[in-house]
């Protein structure tokens, strides 16, 4: 049966009633039932022109909430409208159709001035289930379903009359989606591009790709997440040039958010949590990111209070010319991480408008973070490009235990530069550190940091190449393998940490502490 079905025809609210609890996401006092502008809601009839009845008549009425009562609405593209809110009630689905099968979704708007510098999903919004562009005051709620089950994951360019997203919001400024959850989002469950106040939370997205992607907004809040997506990153700022112009992501909160790529598809949405079986989906994605796409830049962030379980971890990058500064990111737990747990990165792959400069990565914090068995091959890593440094990094009260067994030939690795690469953790292979790789950094502070390894390592804990001012206060490493690499290193200081003395360098090349 389908998720929502079975429920008898004519439950929910008449047109004109009241929806009991509705807040200020509900947009004006007159509830629109669209099982009253006829919509059937057995998950065989398109109910599509129903839904999309009401949503005008709503906008017309100057405002109102389109209620969606028990039932499962099949749908193609459904057209969002401002100081109109859409209300699934609990039992209720919306669910995607399949293209040709009784319908289709609109299709993908001409978009030249984008420069084709972003995949096809990222600047194109109309073949979407649920869409809107230049809207205000526009909200998704719940507690129903969102079900992308006729919607592509977007690989490639899409068809005519195909969706390869479940929300897409483009131009759009105080927009709420609440309460809903998502399964199979298609490419995105939630793509939001230039909007400005939008709010998501307590949103369940079980999902094949990507979770939520915010792309050139301000003032998001992001909170009460959870996010299983084994195939692409859970959560997901971005600042792309899908607007015509690069436009940054800033004052940006994501807080209380749960990010897995660990489960099979569904089994977070009914609350089984069925673990994929061996080798069936074994390097899952699922982390925070922000990037790839960087033209715009990254401003104000925080990230707090999160719990990452078998995924990629968290990513900072900023490849396409962006300034990435002021993230604090705080009170965070990892818990098997098949590669390493924190990756930032500034690098030139440069897609955008020919000559713009390299980007810059600076005023970074992190601090709280737990992280247990993560990648015995790999290690964090901070890595900037020659001639442009990570600047300015405080890494504090972190303890990270890896798998370990990383070998003398491992110790012995000089990670290629790679600058132009497509930024990942795993890009450089196996990793010449157990606990940290800093490679073209300037203005490092480390504090009460600990790195243990399960299994025996021979490699060093912390590696530094082309350094300059880094301090390292109350950190402890393993004995035995020496616990810092020093290469290019310019005013390194140690204090109170084990197993290394006290120490001061003004310049060291080639190393071993």
């Amino acid at each position: 049966m389908l998720p929502g079905s079975g429920h008898a025809a004519g439950r929910g609210l008449p047109a004109g009633g009241q929806i009991p609890g509705s807040t200020n996401d509900t947009h004006g006092a007159i509830v629109f039932n669209v099982r009253a502008m006829g919509a059937a809601g057995d998950g065989k009839t398109v109910d599509t022109p129903a839904i999309n009845k009401a949503i005008e008549a709503a906008a017309s009425a100057g405002g109102g909430t389109v209620f969606f009562p028990a039932g499962t609405y099949l749908c193609y593209s459904v057209h969002l409208k401002s100081n109109v809110a859409l209300y699934i009630d609990r039992g209720a689905t919306i669910l995607a159709g399949e293209t040709g099968q009784g319908g289709s979704y609109d299709e993908a708007e001409d978009n030249p001035e984008t420069g084709m510098y972003e995949d096809f999903g990222h600047r194109h919004w109309h073949n979407a289930l649920l869409w809107g562009v230049g809207l205000h005051d526009v909200s998704i709620l719940g507690p129903g379903l969102i079900w992308g089950k006729g919607l592509t994951r977007g690989r490639g360019e899409s068809n005519p009359g195909m969706g390869d997203k479940a929300v897409s919001l483009k131009n759009c400024h105080n927009a709420t989606i609440r309460d809903v959850s998502f399964l199979k989002g298609g490419h995105f469950c939630i793509l939001a591009t230039g909007v400005d106040n939008f709010t998501v939370d307590n949103v369940v997205m079980d999902t094949d790709r990507d979770g939520v992607d915010f792309d050139c907004c301000h003032n998001v809040r992001v909170s009460n997440l959870t996010v299983n997506s084994p195939w692409d990153d859970g959560i997901c700022p971005k600042s792309s040039y899908a607007l015509g112009y690069a436009r940054s992501t800033e004052k940006v909160t994501i807080t209380n958010c749960f990010v897995t790529g660990g489960y099979q598809l569904g089994t977070v949405l009914d609350g089984t949590f069925k673990r994929w079986a061996e080798g069936e989906r074994p390097f899952p994605t699922g982390r925070i990111k922000c990037g790839t796409e960087s033209n715009g830049g990254f401003q104000n962030i925080t990230i707090s209070n999160c719990v990452f379980e078998h995924c990629r971890g968290l990513a900072l990058e900023t490849v396409d010319g962006a300034l990435l500064e002021d993230i604090a990111i705080s009170n965070i737990t990892m818990r098997d991480i098949p590669d390493l747990p924190i990756f930032m990165r500034l690098g030139s792959r440069m897609r955008g408008p020919e000559g713009s400069a390299i980007g810059q990565l600076r005023r970074v914090s992190i601090s709280n973070l737990v992280a247990s068995s993560t990648g015995g091959r790999f290690c964090s890593i901070l890595s900037g490009i020659p001639g442009h440094e990570i600047e300015d990094v405080r890494l504090s009260d972190i303890m990270i235990f890896s798998e370990g067994g990383g070998t003398s030939e491992d110790a012995a690795i000089k990670p290629e530069e790679k600058e132009n690469a497509y930024p990942e953790p795993n890009m450089f292979g196996a990793m010449p550190a157990y606990g940290f790789y800093f490679r073209h950094v300037k203005g490092l502070q480390v504090s009460d940091v600990e790195v243990r390894t399960m299994k025996e390592d021979a490699r060093p804990a912390f590696v530094l190449d082309d350094v300059e001012h880094a301090d390292f206060i109350h950190v402890k490493a393993q004995t035995g393998t020496g616990a810092f690499a020093l290469d290019k290193v310019r005013d390194f200081n140690v204090y109170l940490s084990r197993p290394v003395p006290e120490t001061h360098l003004e310049s060291v090349t080639g190393k071993t502490l």
